[in-house]
């Protein structure tokens, strides 16, 4: 299987999954950068996969399944008029021959979904390089604990996220660890790629392990600034990770 980014507005990603001339379309925001890529590839679209239901995610779906009749797997909990396969946790939705492990992950949105197979993990606004999502439905504790489930999957997991903010969220996660080395080898390693008009993502899990606040609630670095942030000790992981987001969210 192929994988491929179809960037779509000023910082989307719609991922674009190819076998033997099929593809299928991952968060279709807009309708046209897909049928472009459809025009230039020859590939027939199959099917079309939702994480959650913001207008930058679904916004082209309408129009793409009126040209191409094809399943909508999306969030049952978002139960979009768009989606005609509701998915929820522990379901397993198959594409272009290969299995997906449907995962709830609430925190951005109330019933977003993440899709995975050993080594491949698309997360829509969940985690981002070196970020995760607002809290726009959610709680911080269902962030926190949402990403903890991501962060135990093994390390050589490849994250496709559906915006190209790592470098905004590099310079926050430096604020944080201004003494973490891996933090500035990644600055330096995506100034590049963004220079040569390559995407920072893909990324590996192990590369978020070692450069993302938000999954490093449980390193002396991160507790210290969460500590500076709250004027105290954090009582736990939550308050940890719930500090660090809520001063990003204040930036």
């Amino acid at each position: 299987m192929q994988i491929e980014p179809i960037p779509a507005f000023e910082d989307n990603y719609i991922w674009a999954l190819r076998h033997q001339g099929r593809v299928a379309i991952v968060d279709p925001g807009e309708a046209d950068p897909v049928e472009r890529f459809l025009e230039q590839t020859g590939d027939q679209l199959c099917a079309i996969l939702v994480t959650h239901h913001h207008g930058d995610h679904i916004g082209g779906i309408t129009e793409l399944v009126a040209r191409h009749p094809v399943p909508v797997y999306g969030p049952a909990r978002e139960a979009q008029a768009v989606v005609t396969h509701p998915l929820a946790e522990g379901d397993c939705v198959t594409v272009l021959d290969v299995d997906f492990a449907v995962m709830e992950v609430p925190g951005h949105t109330l019933g977003h979904v993440v899709y995975y197979r050993p080594g491949m993990l698309l997360c829509g606004d969940t985690l981002f390089g070196a970020g995760c999502g607002r809290v726009f439905e959610g709680t911080l504790a269902q962030m926190h604990a949402s990403l903890a489930r991501l962060a135990a999957l093994p390390a050589t997991t490849q994250i496709y996220c559906a915006h190209e903010y790592t470098e905004s969220c590099l310079r926050f996660a430096k604020t944080v660890e201004p003494d973490n080395a891996a933090i500035v080898a990644r600055i330096d390693r995506v100034k590049r790629q963004r220079a040569a008009g390559q995407p920072s993502v893909p990324s590996t899990l192990a590369d978020e392990l070692a450069t993302n606040p938000f999954l490093r609630w449980q390193t002396p670095g991160v507790i210290a600034a969460a500590t500076a942030h709250l004027g105290r000790l954090p009582a736990n992981d939550t308050e940890t990770f719930s500090a660090i987001r809520i001063w990003r969210d204040q930036i």
